[in-house]
């Protein structure tokens, strides 16, 4: 790939995540998340709920949300109960009420509804995001250390809840005249590999919680790319709604990659009228 391919590649990168982050469904509509207790949730405009929606045309009650066990129900005057399949079985149930979009998100033991505002100011202002210059230096070709079958990464998410999840081994790559490694997790169908890392950047010109890079698919030999112009930042960047994954411990590095999205700062919104 000559540098001219690399950039206009990395360019058409950045133009598709520009629409998803545009996209109605995208991050910048996330506005709620309310955790769930056993029992009926009650959910509406009303401050007396127990779940306030924040919107415009939300009826003081909408109606209840049962939790039982690891169940939930919709349940409202007159209907029969509605079962709420939750985002981990790929294809939640969706509430849609006026401008808002509403699902249950399982994480852990713990149900809570995720609330998206197709009218949210986070979109309405959105004015795209900041990037290091586009360096083909950063597009390494490093291998994969393969992990143990049963080997795992220990997770912690920004909600503080710990998972550990399987992991395919460990992405080594040179730079600055030594190697450098960040544990991976399963990227794809395709063989790519998930890499969640903070770097000497962190906090100040990126955001210091991290951010996310795919790999390309692992090819023979182990043989992986991975280009950090393609780095981009975590959910929570845009919301305080999201529950992102932090950096495992092996994946905080001291090398400053000045690759990829910087942080990112939302604009005052200033409501019409």
């Amino acid at each position: 790939m000559t540098p001219e391919e690399h950039r206009e590649s990395v360019l058409r990168w950045r133009a598709a995540r520009d629409a998803r982050l545009r996209d109605p469904d995208g991050w910048l509509t996330l506005v709620g998340l309310h955790w769930l207790v056993p029992g009926e949730n009650r959910f509406g405009s009303d401050p007396g709920n127990d779940l306030v929606l924040r919107a415009k045309d939300v009826p003081p009650l909408v109606g209840s949300l049962v939790l039982e066990g690891r169940a939930v129900r919709l349940r409202r005057d007159g209907e029969a109960d509605v079962p709420m399949a939750s985002d981990v079985s790929g294809a939640p149930t969706v509430l849609d009420l006026g401008t808002l979009r509403m699902y249950i998100v399982e994480r852990g033991d713990r149900f809570g509804l995720r609330v998206r505002d197709h009218a949210s100011p986070a979109l309405q202002t959105f004015a795209g995001m900041e990037h290091f210059e586009v360096d083909p230096d950063w597009r390494l070709v490093g291998r994969l250390e393969p992990a143990a079958l049963d080997a795992t990464l220990e997770i912690m998410d920004v909600m503080g809840v710990l998972t550990r999840e399987p992991t395919p081994g460990t992405v080594v790559f040179e730079r600055d005249g030594r190697e450098w490694g960040l544990g991976a997790l399963p990227g794809g169908d395709d063989g790519s590999l998930w890499l969640v890392f903070a770097d000497a950047t962190s906090g100040s010109s990126t955001y210091g919680g991290g951010r996310f890079v795919y790999t390309e698919p692992v090819a023979g030999g182990g043989s992986v790319v991975v280009d950090f112009n393609l780095a981009y930042n975590p959910p929570c960047v845009f919301t305080p709604y999201a529950t992102c994954p932090l950096p495992p411990a092996q994946n905080r590095l001291p090398l400053a990659i000045e690759a990829g999205e910087r942080s990112y700062h939302a604009p005052v919104w200033h409501p019409s009228g």
